[in-house]
């Protein structure tokens, strides 16, 4: 006989096991900037590895949200005593999403194209010291430094190290084909990117089985699909005027932590009349950093005198070299020959901090006679007539890569700055490995390009991010630009 208990054990115990069933597995991602293709190993865009970074792509080694370098792709390694030979072990049963195997070839082809002539890697010269890369076995791989490099293992972490096979290299910047345990799927332009669980994945699944991520450039919109509920989280929200009404909503959770991400007033070197220290110096002092970070990014943001994080354990602060004084900006310039000022151009990519910071700072610089043309450009235009093209005076970026103070020792960079002192510093410092030794190399590093005014140095970017309160995984801090999602899960 059933009874009416019965009946309503049975109907609850069924609606159970349909909430378990249908648990939340899909989560929608929404951040500022798009991917201009879909390669990390040939752009400067960190956008890209914000959204393949450990999901689509791996390399030998990768960053934690901690920061700290663990294994990847290498299982172990070994270094000899003169630091010049690594030899990586690789992990069994690692297929590209194609299902094809990767083997000690990808990892040669990889690190090869990088060093290759034309390579399109931004950062090739991190591996100029790789010397040759050998087969030894289908699982060992040997690097032969032309000189120790005590950061090797940090610089393999990079997006821009990441393996990629021969045979899907033609259509990379439209089909990536990793290694990770997400695949893509599929690239609506203007609009979103998804990717799903990759079934034969080498390591542990991760709890979401799809991801969306959704590219939302305008604040006023970033803050009205957010509060909508249309996107689970926004890592890098643009709007911080608007995270205590996050705050305050038990809907929501607020994370707010630190990135490598120096925001600086880049400025092109080679070009008159900044190729004279003097206006380069006058430029620094009519920078009010406090007022910037105030009105820009309603109080988000440490103020630096120098492209160094101010969390890392080598900073110094030297903002005292570029004090505001607007008075000491004019005597400069007039010293340098401009005592009425000059014009220039101030390029503003899409970013928050870009074009609210760009706005504070031509009105700081007009008090002291320098007259700078806005012209906002989209992410793509940036890449393509400053970074590549150098066609600039002034451009605010934030350089989001984990300890890049390296890369002004290449005078081709974007702000050309040439300095043979420099670059031999930093030659220096590659090939030191005691701890102590590379703190004094890094502090002289910070110190010389702050003296030479290199850029206007601002602030170092929060990482502001808002999510739904059951989401939890994601990174609060940024060790480098990416959105992580192999530990990302929904709470039962």
């Amino acid at each position: 006989m059933v009874t009416v208990r019965s009946l309503f054990l049975g109907a609850a115990t069924a609606a159970l096991f349909a909430g378990m069933a249908a648990a939340k597995t899909d989560i929608t991602v929404a951040m500022q900037l798009e991917p201009p293709h879909l390669d990390p190993t040939s752009a400067a865009a960190g956008a890209i590895d914000s959204v393949l970074y450990s999901n689509v792509f791996e390399g030998l080694t990768r960053f934690m949200g901690d920061g700290s370098v663990v294994p990847g792709l290498a299982k172990s390694w070994e270094i000899s005593d003169d630091g010049l030979t690594y030899t990586f072990s690789l992990r069994d049963g690692v297929t590209f999403h194609d299902g094809t195997t990767m083997d000690a070839e990808d990892v040669k082809f990889t690190l090869d194209r990088i060093l290759a002539e034309d390579s399109a890697n931004a950062q090739k010269a991190l591996y100029a010291a790789i010397n040759s890369v050998e087969v030894m076995d289908p699982k060992t791989v040997r690097l032969t430094l032309s000189e120790p490099n005590g950061n090797m293992l940090f610089n393999l972490a990079w997006g821009d190290a990441v393996i990629v096979a021969p045979e899907s290299i033609e259509n990379i910047k439209q089909q990536p084909i990793g290694t990770g345990p997400f695949k893509f799927n599929s690239w609506t332009q203007g609009d979103s990117i998804q990717i799903s669980q990759y079934a034969d994945y080498w390591g542990d699944q991760p709890a979401l089985t799809e991801a969306t991520f959704k590219f939302i450039s305008d604040p006023t919109a970033a803050f009205g699909a957010m509060m909508a509920e249309d996107v689970d989280a926004f890592v890098g929200f643009p709007a911080p005027e608007n995270l205590p009404q996050f705050e305050a909503d038990p809907r929501f959770q607020v994370l707010t932590g630190s990135t490598e991400g120096e925001t600086i007033l880049s400025t092109n070197n080679k070009q008159a009349p900044f190729d004279d220290l003097r206006v380069r110096q006058a430029l620094a002092h009519a920078i009010d950093r406090q007022a910037i970070i105030d009105g820009a990014m309603f109080g988000f943001g440490t103020p630096i005198g120098t492209h160094f994080a101010p969390h890392n354990p080598a900073y110094v602060d030297l903002t005292d070299l570029s004090a505001y004084d607007p008075d000491k900006a004019r005597a400069l310039l007039a010293d340098a020959g401009l005592p009425d000022g000059f014009e220039t151009t101030l390029h503003l990519p899409p970013p928050s901090y870009a074009r609210r910071g760009g706005e504070i700072i031509a009105a700081q610089l007009a008090e002291v006679g320098i007259k700078a043309e806005i012209i906002n450009v989209e992410w793509a235009q940036w890449l393509e007539t400053v970074f590549r093209g150098k066609s600039f005076g002034l451009t605010i970026i934030s350089h989001t890569e984990p300890m890049d103070i390296g890369v002004y020792a290449n005078p081709d960079y974007y702000f050309q700055y040439d300095n043979p002192a420099f670059q031999d510093l930093i030659k220096t410092l590659n090939a030191t490995t005691d701890p102590d030794a590379r703190t004094k190399l890094l502090v002289e590093a910070e110190t010389i390009i702050a003296k030479d005014a290199v850029n206007g140095y601002l602030f170092q970017l929060a990482q502001l991010s808002v999510a739904k309160a059951e989401l939890q995984g994601l990174w609060t801090n940024a060790p480098t630009q990416a959105t992580d999602l192999t530990g990302v899960s929904w709470a039962e």
